[in-house]
């Protein structure tokens, strides 16, 4: 027997298939205004920027841009004062990171465990990150004023010398470094001290049951651990401090000559003060390359890092 019709049911069909259809129509137009604003804000920059790092182009000049090719690319690329600026990148990346983790691991093992007043402290050490990397910029020059600083007044006070931090290229160096290293060490501590208090505990009690030694237990219990944690965090700085610009130029303005000029610095000076905006374009995508290529080492890393990593079930 063929089954009856029934009206009621496909009318209570067809009404939810159009509410659904309403709704649908409803979230387009409520996500349009935030999509447009998306598309001229990130989208729109970013491949305008893309185009015009194939012309010779000046944002000062009435003159068309005049299609290139990848000149600018090959012109950077071929330049011996770009990869100078790679190499004090470079330098100024490796020493920040790695300070940065040293410092910040070592605050989180020392935070570790609960003590009075733990959650003050850690509060605290976290302030300099919550500054403007301009303001730590112009605190870290008061700092290292020849005359009035506080820094070469405690050398001359208890050693009888001082340092003229931004006349020479290795203490300059040295200075940014510090002061990036100042203000970023408590992000480093955040991240590797909530790791560490994730860490199982009966893992580290089956450690010392064993008694495997402090270090023995460091390498085989917790590193495993957090390393996801120590990858995510050296992938976030690393990024931040490639494309550090404010703290350094408030700083030394890339100098003594350009013993601090990073890419960053060498881009503003190439687009906002010799106006070359089509080699500037190129240099910023030189630059975004960069940082897809260690993006990607990093979260292989972090992967790899995972899929090895200790579990409690393994425990």
């Amino acid at each position: 027997m063929s089954r009856a019709h029934n009206p009621a049911k496909s009318d209570d069909r067809a009404a939810v298939r159009r509410g659904s259809s309403r709704d649908a129509r409803l979230a387009v137009w409520l996500l349009a205004p935030t999509g447009a604003l998306l598309i001229g804000m990130f989208v729109f920059p970013l491949l305008w920027s893309l185009g015009l790092s194939f012309y010779d182009y000046s944002a000062l000049k009435p003159q068309a841009p005049v299609f290139t090719g990848v000149a600018n690319y090959a012109a950077l690329l071929s330049n011996a004062y770009f990869w100078r600026r790679f190499v004090t990148t470079g330098v100024f990346v490796l020493g920040t990171v790695t300070l940065q983790f040293a410092i910040g691991s070592g605050l989180a093992f020392l935070l570790r465990d609960d003590f009075p007043g733990r959650k003050l402290v850690v509060s605290l050490l976290l302030a300099p990150m919550m500054m403007a990397p301009v303001a730590v910029g112009v605190f870290f020059g008061f700092i290292y004023e020849p005359t009035f600083g506080i820094l070469n007044f405690a050398t001359r006070t208890l050693f009888g010398w001082q340092v003229q931090w931004f006349d020479r290229p290795v203490p300059a160096m040295i200075a940014v470094i510090l002061a990036d290293t100042w203000m970023w060490s408590p992000f480093i501590m955040l991240l590797v001290l909530s790791g560490l208090l994730a860490v199982p505990k009966h893992l580290t009690e089956m450690a010392q049951i064993d008694r495997a030694g402090w270090w023995l237990t460091l390498r085989q219990v917790i590193l495993p651990q957090i390393k996801p944690l120590l990858a995510l965090a050296a992938l976030l700085r690393t990024m931040e401090s490639l494309k550090l610009f404010d703290t350094i130029f408030v700083m030394t303005k890339g100098g003594p000559g350009t013993a601090t000029e990073t890419l960053s610095i060498s881009l503003y000076r190439v687009g906002f003060q010799y106006f070359h905006t089509g080699k500037a374009s190129a240099l910023a995508y030189i630059m975004l390359i960069v940082v897809i290529v260690l993006s990607n080492f990093y979260l292989r890393l972090s992967a790899r890092a995972g899929r090895t990593a200790v579990t409690p079930s393994e425990g």
